[in-house]
């Protein structure tokens, strides 16, 4: 008897993978202060009173009052207030999957870097999302309710708790959620809350909307 196929738990839609890419950084060399808010996840005005402070170095174009900041001076910046060189590298958000079921994270792995837009890690249980999040600071969390060691609201709350991830985007996605729960879960910090089965385009959709927030 053939067992039921998890691919048949997330609808693969082709229109989410002609969605177009958002610009890479690796080959530039001077950046504007609101790609340097972008790539820091940070806001343009905190990059800009850095650089008035001159704790980010850079420079002003001639004749006029923009400030730009060169790939070098960004990198010290960047290194010494420990924020992750992956987007100035590639371009890309950090995505995290937290699920036990790895046909499930093996569907999305493969959707989301095809996508182009993401940079993806997956963990299966509770404990290896903690040292995940530690390691990859991601910039959004796709995280199963149900997990082998621990339910996915405590994974949301030490999210919240911990401050280098206050940016951190958390969608939970399950299928053993009642929707009465769904409350506690958003009230645990979660973003959003997506049933499975579900629809992948609705998925990536939403993924771009709370990261453009």
């Amino acid at each position: 008897m053939g067992g039921h196929d998890k691919r048949e738990d997330v609808s693969i839609v082709t229109d989410a993978l002609n969605s177009a890419s958002s610009g890479s950084f690796r080959e530039k060399s001077v950046f504007t202060t609101g790609e340097v808010a972008e790539i820091c996840q940070i806001s343009q005005q905190t990059v800009i009173r850095c650089f008035d402070s001159g704790k980010l170095k850079g420079f002003r174009v001639p004749g006029s009052k923009f400030r730009r900041i060169p790939r070098e001076s960004l990198v010290v910046f960047m290194t010494e207030n420990q924020i992750p060189l992956a987007n100035l590298e590639t371009g890309k958000k950090r995505v995290l999957i937290v699920d036990d079921d790895p046909e499930i994270v093996d569907v999305l792995v493969e959707i989301l870097e095809a996508d182009g837009r993401f940079e993806v890690m997956s963990a299966s249980n509770g404990f290896d999302a903690g040292a995940a999040t530690k390691s990859f600071k991601p910039d959004m969390v796709l995280l199963d309710y149900m997990l082998p060691d621990i339910n996915g609201n405590i994974v949301c709350e030490r999210i919240r708790q911990d401050a280098d991830l206050s940016k951190t985007r958390v969608i939970i996605v399950s299928g053993a959620v009642d929707p009465t729960e769904v409350e506690t879960l958003l009230k645990a910090g979660a973003d959003d809350f997506i049933q499975k089965p579900f629809d992948i385009q609705h998925l990536i959709s939403r993924m771009v909307e709370l990261l453009a927030a």
